[in-house]
């Protein structure tokens, strides 16, 4: 396959300038933004350059819709739960827009994507002031400039994907954890998914954008960084010359104090043997893989077309295992999906019990409009469904808390997520182990600090243990 190179774009002059000519209107003036966030993390993140550009606007952060400003919904589209939650929630916000009629409100996000949602909420949600898509994020400065100083509606969805936009503001949490984006799109067209229609194809970042971004982070204090992309294994593969997703994790993990480093998310048919080898032999790449099996029957993973069979993922699983001492895996399932038999159903259980996941992340087969599973025969009704998602989250319950149960009495290292004080006024510290189990134990740490705790119990999903006296 030829790779064109391609050239990002810096966020430009132009754009800094409207930023400027918003924070003029907006002046002296206390102006605040609420901004909720639907889906996944890469949401997340693009939520975070909304702040930031807000941030150089001249708007703070508010948590409370009643006091905000202008309220950004950023949308998902992958289920239909969280399509049904928008509306919803779009809804609530007519009273305000009512008492206040300066209140800028926008929706923006994967749901835009799709031309049909976007233009119900453009003529049902008149009082919606802006709407955009994924793919002019860097753009939505231009639109409020147009909205404060016109009073007009301003609808701006791209059809497709465009050049990756660089050093756009963006406002972090302050964490010791932090996302980074590696690419953007999927060219999988899994037959259940939306995504490569709203995310569009699979466009990587420049690994340099990508190591002087994360060296920042580290020096602002960041520990640990979760690289994020629908499927980072086939990160590079549009850049010419070619980067392997396993040469960048090497660039990072040569990082100065930068601690730990995960990702999400990696398609099984991608998962290569030099990956594999770096994850075994670099000790800041976390032995934790969100591997998502989605279901354990051959038959429904070819309709499906995920490109692997049952055989082929259970290889894989004993080849990590064999390679990556500790491993902890993680998955997605979907149950009910088109044609799926008891028999289908079955077969995804018994793979689960012999993979052992630490956690799944279980859903009833929605249908997206556009993709090929929503026009399938053989649906499978409701009631179905939701027996076997209970079915299942039973089985995944039961099984994680006998294996939580093997960790007592085991030293493990945590870093300190957070500290807090609980129901009975105890003071505990919390963070994950490099495997991604959750650790609590009670006494004070230092929040980005490694520690080593001995786990002593386990309630639900979760692990308990004792701070020893040595911190690093």
């Amino acid at each position: 396959m030829i790779h064109e190179k391609r050239s990002d774009i810096l966020f430009s002059e132009n754009e800094y300038r409207v930023i400027d000519d918003v924070r003029k209107i907006v002046g002296n003036k206390e102006q605040r933004y609420y901004i909720e966030t639907f889906g996944c993390q890469m949401n997340v993140h693009d939520s975070e350059k909304l702040a930031g550009m807000l941030t150089a606007m001249g708007y703070d952060n508010t948590d409370d819709l009643a006091n905000a400003d202008i309220i950004i919904f950023n949308t998902c589209c992958v289920r239909e739960h969280a399509e049904s939650k928008v509306f919803g929630h779009l809804g609530a916000l007519l009273p305000l827009k009512n008492k206040n009629p300066d209140l800028v409100i926008a929706v923006c996000g994967c749901m835009m994507q799709q031309k049909d949602v976007a233009l119900r909420i453009k003529t049902r949600f008149r009082f919606v002031d802006i709407i955009f898509g994924t793919h002019n994020l860097q753009d939505f400065p231009n639109m409020l400039l147009q909205t404060l100083q016109n009073r007009v509606r301003v609808f701006d969805v791209h059809d497709q994907e465009g050049s990756i936009v660089e050093g756009i503001p963006t406002k972090r949490t302050e964490s010791v954890q932090d996302f980074v984006t590696i690419m953007y799109g999927c060219n999988n067209f899994c037959s259940y998914c939306i995504v490569p229609y709203v995310r569009g194809r699979e466009r990587s970042r420049d690994i340099n954008n990508i190591i002087n971004e994360a060296k920042q982070l580290v020096l602002n204090g960041t520990k640990e960084i979760t690289v994020l992309g629908q499927n980072v294994n086939s990160y590079g593969l549009d850049l010419n010359p070619q980067i392997m997703f396993a040469d960048l994790l090497n660039k990072l993990a040569e990082i100065e104090g930068l601690e730990r480093i995960r990702f999400m998310t990696s398609h099984p048919k991608d998962v290569s043997d030099r990956l594999i080898s770096v994850m075994a032999s670099c000790s800041k790449v976390c032995n934790h893989i969100h591997l998502p099996v989605q279901s354990g029957s051959t038959k429904v993973l070819k309709a499906m077309n995920r490109k692997y069979t049952r055989e082929d993922y259970l290889s894989l699983v004993k080849r990590m295992r064999d390679a990556i001492p500790n491993l902890e895996i993680t998955t997605d399932i979907i149950v009910g999906f088109p044609g799926e038999t008891e028999g289908d159903f079955k077969d995804t259980l018994e793979l689960v019990k012999e993979v052992g996941y630490s956690t799944a992340y279980t859903f009833k087969y929605s249908p997206r409009t556009g993709t090929p599973a929503a026009e399938m025969d053989d649906q499978i009704p409701l009631d179905v469904k939701k027996r076997r998602l209970g079915e299942l989250n039973d089985l995944i319950a039961n099984m994680i808390i006998d294996q939580n149960r093997n960790y007592i009495g085991k030293t493990v290292e945590v870093l300190v997520e957070g500290v807090r004080t609980n129901k009975d006024g105890e003071i505990v510290s919390y963070g994950r182990t490099t495997n991604s189990k959750m650790i609590y134990c009670l006494r004070k740490a230092k929040v980005g600090s490694m520690i080593d705790v001995k786990i002593t119990h386990v309630r639900d999903v979760s692990l308990y243990g004792q701070l020893s006296d040595y911190v690093k």
